[in-house]
């Protein structure tokens, strides 16, 4: 149960990166230069970057896992040639911000964009930026707990409902 909550952040980014992607497909017009600057702007003071700064090595390492399994034979190539892709691909990665900022244009305004831009440079703004981190960490540590908490009740009551059934587990 810890292991799906442990990966229920990784998993919910996946998700809404794969969402905001089928989103800005579906975007007929583009964003405008500005709102793509200030949605910039916005990830940059997020730090965003930071989610997906090891996605390239992260998929070419699992990439490498998955051939590795089906050819032993070549695990030594396959060492080599992941630094090559690792390599060729560096930057990548890029284009999730580029996406997230797309995703941010389809949602707001350039004038939201604007107004946004400036929240977050205020005094509470920054103090959002530096706090809801903590905040969103909170919130999981607490969910997980919650999570375990309720998973031992469930079990107990499946527990006792078989019990009733004469068949104790």
């Amino acid at each position: 149960m810890k292991t799906v909550f442990r990966i229920l952040p990784a998993t919910c980014f996946v998700l809404a990166l794969a969402l905001a992607g089928s989103a800005s497909a579906q975007q007929t017009k583009p964003a405008s230069a500005a709102c793509m600057a200030g949605a910039r702007e916005i990830l940059a003071m997020k730090n965003v970057a930071v989610m997906y700064a090891n996605a390239v090595p992260g998929i070419v390492q699992q990439a490498k896992t998955q051939l590795v399994q089906s050819n032993l034979n070549y695990q030594k190539d396959l060492d080599d040639v992941a630094l090559v892709v690792a390599k060729e691909f560096t930057g990548k990665e890029k284009e999730i911000g580029e996406g997230m900022a797309e995703a941010y244009c389809k949602e707001f305004t350039d004038k939201e964009i604007t107004d946004l831009v400036a929240f977050y440079k205020s005094p509470l703004g920054q103090k959002l930026l530096a706090a809801e981190p903590r905040a969103i960490q909170g919130s999981m540590a607490y969910m997980n707990q919650w999570a375990q908490n309720f998973a031992d009740v469930v079990t107990a009551q499946f527990r006792a409902e078989m019990k009733k059934r004469g068949k104790p587990i």
